[in-house]
């Protein structure tokens, strides 16, 4: 926020006269004046601390000091300070496109930086240099697949997250595609249901690991299936757990996307996020968005380009790899940063901690008489649990105790009512886990006794 713009009178009235007004009020006359009283009727000036306290005085009214144990996709992670003081530079602010490389090497070697970060990550050989968020990489990413395979029809498994199927619904409505959804069982993807829908026609099988349940899986007996028949492997991820669990590289996946947010974006009332999308060499020619390259100048110092831009901006509409062109490029330097700040090794300790802190939530929860938690699969810092009444109504309850409890499911899936997804991060504390059980507890005890 900027408290003070220096416009002097002779400021305002030089930029009146160059845009062709005389007054202010003159910028507003299609506004019709039943409207203005409720608009303009401002009060009395006030000083810059008056109206930065009116402010924070509002905004407490939308802002609770709640816990978070939700997650379902974006999480509240810790992002260290130095994260924002390095992105706060003029440097990177200034950069969106960088056209000419010749002015913008800082910027290209940045998300030349992030794209190997990106591949490190997931174990792949090519990514993109960002995309939009997770949910519309994973439409990019099936799009590739229809582009390499020149099939229709896709299989999604159901523990992808349902936010996303909302994405590529919308996305894919007007389009002659055809799409089909495996069951979950016992939080695991179903092999016999997805083994029967693999065939010849099918560009691609979606899946997402850890799912939306919070379920880990290895699923290289799938990609080994799907090869067989000729079909692409998209693989949905949540960077974080990757300092623990097996990488898609390692199962022979063909493309990966994922939400950075968790890569040290905060949560930001829901934006901006940040989109990745890696994927094997041989496929570089197929993948959307924007690509950064390194090569040498006519003097042999190294340096970066854009290259291979197949998008709609730089060829032939029909032909572009992508007509979703914004990748949020800050953002992209910004989780550049977070991983860079931690390493290797940070990610592995910083996936261990979620990991301890959900298995230490586990099991303080299962001692709270009706809460069953589902451990039929492994998890990492998110898992469900079985409640003896609605879960919507244990997060309504929460709320004015402090807590965002976590995500109801019966939302989005028929049968569900009772189900909930909980999110457990760094951030948690031994303490607030166990006055979010207390909390948890009354709450059950309470609306079990009206019943």
């Amino acid at each position: 926020m900027i408290p003070y713009i220096p416009n002097t009178e002779v400021d305002v009235q030089e930029m009146l006269k160059a845009i062709g007004v005389k007054s202010i009020d003159d910028l507003f006359i299609d506004i019709k004046p039943q409207h203005k009283p409720k608009s303009f009727n401002l009060p009395e000036s006030k000083s810059e601390f008056e109206v930065l306290e009116y402010i924070k005085e509002l905004a407490a009214k939308n802002v609770q000091d709640l816990k978070y144990f939700i997650g379902g996709g974006y999480y509240d992670h810790y992002v260290p300070s130095a994260v924002s003081a390095l992105i706060s530079r003029g440097e990177f602010y200034t950069a969106y496109t960088p056209y000419q490389p010749e002015c913008s090497q800082g910027t290209l070697q940045a998300l030349y930086e992030f794209q190997s970060s990106i591949c490190t990550l997931t174990g792949m050989e090519a990514a993109n240099a960002s995309l939009y968020d997770g949910g519309t990489a994973l439409f990019e990413a099936i799009m590739m697949a229809i582009r390499i395979t020149k099939r229709k029809k896709i299989v999604m498994d159901g523990g992808v997250s349902p936010i996303y199927r909302k994405i590529i619904d919308t996305y894919t409505s007007n389009l002659d595609y055809e799409f089909c959804e495996t069951p979950v069982e016992h939080g695991h993807s179903s092999r016999s249901e997805i083994k029967k829908l693999l065939d010849k026609d099918t560009a691609a099988i979606i899946l997402q690991n850890p799912n939306f349940f919070g379920a880990i899986d290895d699923f290289t007996d799938i990609v080994e299936e799907a090869h067989a028949q000729g079909v692409l492997v998209i693989e949905s991820v949540y960077p974080i757990s990757l300092g623990l669990i097996k990488p898609p590289g390692e199962m022979d996946v063909d493309i990966v996307t994922g939400e950075g947010q968790s890569l040290g974006l905060s949560l930001n009332f829901g934006g901006p996020y940040l989109g990745f999308m890696a994927t094997k060499k041989k496929y570089i020619r197929k993948l959307p968005g924007r690509i950064v390259g390194e090569t040498v100048d006519k003097n042999g110092q190294r340096c970066f380009v854009n290259t291979l831009q197949a998008r709609e901006q730089h060829i032939r509409r029909e032909k572009a790899t992508s007509n979703i062109c914004t990748n949020v490029s800050l953002c992209a330097v910004q989780s550049l940063i977070y991983m860079s700040l931690l390493g290797r090794e940070g990610l592995k300790e910083l996936a261990q901690t979620n990991l301890n802190k959900a298995e230490f939530m586990k099991q303080t929860l299962e001692k709270i008489d009706g809460v069953q938690v589902k451990r039929s699969s492994p998890s990492f810092n998110e898992f469900t649990v079985c409640l003896p009444i609605d879960a919507s109504i244990v997060v309504e309850k929460m709320i004015p105790m402090g807590f965002a409890a976590g995500f109801p499911l019966g939302r989005y899936y028929e049968g569900m009512d009772n189900y909930m997804i909980i999110a457990v991060t760094e951030k948690r504390t031994k303490d607030e886990i166990l006055e979010y059980a207390e909390a948890l507890r009354n709450v059950l005890a309470s609306e079990l006794a009206k019943t």
